[in-house]
């Protein structure tokens, strides 16, 4: 039976926080920010070793490294986080009790335990520098897939605890109509790593079987097919996670209520139906797949998903421009934009991270999901210069800036170096911001995505990139130290705030604007303009502008390839 003692009352959310699911919101942030620490030292090691005039690491020490902070960053980091997400997204935001915390502490336990012994086969024993995709014929040790299987089991319970709090909060009628539309975004992202973590299951089982000797052999055209559908189906699980987070920082900053819930939710039922298809570009120079698969993945499936990435796009700022014309702030185009809160690290880190990920990953990431102009950058440096603006600038930056949120809201701790804090989104934002643009810049000029040396020294096979590519490749370097920097800063701050910020009571408010109330419909009928929201529509001209110019550049780019006449 439930009681009192069993929930916290939030002063300045009224958020109702059950206790048991509390403590796992702060063990897997917690658990997740360490890991983000270790991967992003060992990012350091790769960017500086990419870096042509420094050259930092050994061939066999740099594969082993980069295999670390592929899996680090990419899985540990974002997982843990989305787990947290989840928990609060169903238990928290739907006032009602976690359904069986026991579990969630045993699968929380479960995921610590898979990272460590992956971490203890990669960076201890040594033999399983086979990077994240780990391909087949490479064998990696039998701990590197028995810590990722682990890991993925752990986070499957998670999913459907969080499934088993849904029902338990409809059953109790805590909430009326609908699930709140971040509760929708969560149930989206749990969906989608439903898929993701089954697909993960069915070829890892295998590889590890094959591992010890009770399978003779792995197709490594089917292990590719299949992994990818793990591998870049867990970006989208990111991608609804994020676009979740920019609706909550929407609503508790500046009160703003979505455009239209209806829309924003088909644009998440799109992602459930079309986005995980564009694993496809990773696979389109594969000999096993079909013409028809290709150009159907690479057409008609990618035009949904990236029509319902844009709704959001449009959506998000929307309903911040909506929300401050509605408050007074509507002179000009702008006005509403330049009084945002930019001191405010929560609102600078999404907004930020909106603009990276739809401009430089939303614009890249269509053109490598076009059959023909991917040949161009296929395997190069610019999927991984793509994918930081994705999955670093995009969903890496939203969770640091809810992070600065919840320091205060859940662990009821004052932020400390609060002027650090205001600059660290826009110098973590800037590093990751030049090395996705110079990582893209120097893939375009044919540089390889994964060899250790670009220049082929001391080989017969050595070949000279330009000068524009080496140059670069050092911006890149440059650019890598900045956003560890950013990236320090952030854990820095996060972990001194937890042990030496100042306790904040239960019963006691933030001292920090983390919270306005909503603006009611009697504000919002003060905006009689005939465009609502004409700021957010100028920029998404502009958007289209450099979509369509870049788009048909690459095309330009794809026909002096053959240099046909």
């Amino acid at each position: 039976m439930n009681t009192n003692n069993d929930f916290r009352i939030c002063p300045d959310t009224g958020l109702k926080w059950h206790r048991p699911a509390e403590t796992l919101i702060k063990l897997n942030a917690v658990a997740a920010v360490v890991f983000l620490l270790v991967g992003g030292i060992l990012g350091l090691g790769v960017g500086l070793t990419r870096w042509p005039e420094v050259h930092l690491l050994g061939p066999d020490t740099f594969y082993q490294v980069l295999t670390g902070h592929g899996i680090n960053v990419l899985i540990f980091w974002i997982i843990f986080f989305e787990m947290a997400v989840l928990h609060f997204a169903s238990s928290t935001l739907l006032g009602c009790r976690m359904a069986m915390p026991k579990v969630g502490m045993a699968a929380f336990l479960l995921m610590v335990l898979g990272a460590l012994l992956n971490n203890y086969a990669v960076m201890v024993v040594g033999n399983s520098s086979v990077m994240m995709t780990s391909y087949v014929p490479m064998p990696a040790d039998t701990l590197f897939y028995v810590g990722l299987i682990l890991f993925a089991v752990g986070a499957l319970i998670n999913c459907f605890l969080f499934l088993g709090t849904l029902v338990i909060a409809k059953d109790d009628k805590t909430y009326e109509g609908s699930i709140p539309l971040v509760t929708f975004g969560a149930l989206t992202a749990c969906i989608i790593a439903i898929f993701t973590i089954a697909s993960g299951a069915v070829i890892l089982i295998p590889t590890l079987l094959w591992n010890l000797g009770f399978v003779s052999n792995i197709d490594a055209g089917l292990y590719r097919l299949i992994w990818w559908a793990f591998g870049h189906s867990s970006q989208q699980v990111n991608v609804a996670a994020q676009v979740s987070i920019w609706y909550l920082i929407a609503a508790v900053l500046f009160g703003a209520k979505p455009l239209s819930e209806k829309v924003s939710r088909f644009a998440f039922l799109l992602y459930i139906a079309v986005l995980q298809l564009a694993s496809a570009h990773h696979l389109l120079v594969d000999p096993g797949l079909s013409s028809e698969w290709k150009i159907f993945n690479t057409s008609y499936a990618m035009y949904l998903a990236v029509m319902a990435s844009m709704v959001h796009g449009l959506t998000v700022p929307g309903s911040i421009e909506h929300a401050q014309r509605a408050r007074g702030l509507s002179a000009g185009l702008f006005e509403w934009l330049r009084k945002a809160p930019w001191g405010n690290p929560v609102f600078s880190g999404m907004f930020l991270s909106l603009v990276g990920f739809g401009v430089l990953g939303g614009i890249t990431g269509v053109v490598m999901g076009t059959e023909q102009i991917n040949l161009l950058i296929h395997n190069t440096l610019y999927v991984p210069g793509h994918f930081h603006a994705t999955v670093v600038i995009g969903t890496t930056m939203t969770f640091m800036a809810i992070t600065f949120w919840l320091v205060p809201i859940l662990f009821r701790r004052q932020l400390i170096m609060k002027k650090l804090a205001c600059l660290q989104p826009w110098i973590f934002g800037l590093g990751m911001t030049g090395v996705s643009l110079f990582m893209m810049g120097a893939g375009t000029l044919g540089v390889p995505r994964r060899h250790w040396d670009i220049l082929f020294s001391g080989s017969d096979g050595g070949f000279e990139f330009s000068a524009a590519a080496i140059t670069m490749m050092g911006l890149n370097g440059m650019s890598v130290i900045l956003a560890c920097l950013g990236g320090a800063a952030f854990c820095i701050i996060v972990v001194g705030s937890l042990l030496f910020g100042k306790k904040i009571g239960e019963d006691e408010k933030v001292g920090d604007v983390m919270i306005v109330a909503p603006v009611t419909d009697e504000e919002y009928a003060t905006n009689k303009a005939s465009l609502t929201i004409p700021g957010t529509l100028c920029m998404v001209a502009v958007f289209f502008v450099a979509f369509v110019l870049y788009y048909f550049i690459n095309w330009k780019y794809l026909a002096q390839t053959w240099g046909l006449s």
